[in-house]
């Protein structure tokens, strides 16, 4: 069985969402996973213990949140320091990872979402894990001040949304992924 690791971090409670889909999906097919909060029990991270890790955050100004950022740079430090970024990234066999966001796009549509899941890839890139897939999923502006962002962008009406189709959709895809 694999090892598996989820951490994510999640401010208005979408990828939260998606995260706990992601989890029980996971725990339905046989699985462990040790699933973080970003921010709770994150400050020893070993991400080379682990086959597999998933990794996820809202989108806020085309990045992932502050307190990922802060983490996936301790993380790169921490294993700079230690020696494991190697020149030109040679893959480590066995290792592997999932990274996605969820946004609103009310401007440009995913192109607002696509710079947060890329910068959280890189680490994994760097470490030489496989980056099996990229996710964006949709997630609804929670917020009083931004909730007309919510059926005004590019995405269309988002309002609801994560909803079950989203989630089913995602749960379908991380049955595919562990089968790569």
């Amino acid at each position: 069985m694999m090892r598996i690791l989820h951490f994510y971090f999640s401010a208005t409670g979408n990828t939260k969402k998606v995260a706990a889909t992601i989890d029980q999906t996971l725990a339905g097919l046989g699985h462990k996973v040790e699933s973080f909060i970003v921010g709770e029990k994150t400050e020893d991270l070993e991400l080379l213990d682990y086959d597999m890790v998933f990794a996820g955050s809202g989108v806020y100004q085309w990045m992932p949140g502050k307190p990922m950022q802060a983490l996936l740079g301790r993380l790169l430090k921490k294993y700079v320091d230690a020696g494991e970024i190697k020149p030109a990234s040679p893959r480590r066999p066995g290792k592997k990872a999932v990274v996605y966001c969820t946004y609103g796009g009310v401007h440009t549509g995913i192109n607002e979402a696509v710079p947060a899941v890329k910068y959280m890839a890189q680490l994994f890139d760097h470490l030489g894990f496989d980056i099996l897939a990229e996710w964006y999923i949709p997630g609804a502006y929670v917020s009083e001040k931004l909730k007309g962002f919510s059926v005004g962008g590019r995405l269309g009406d988002i309002q609801g949304r994560p909803n079950a189709h989203d989630l089913q959709s995602l749960a379908e895809s991380v049955k595919g992924i562990l089968k790569v």
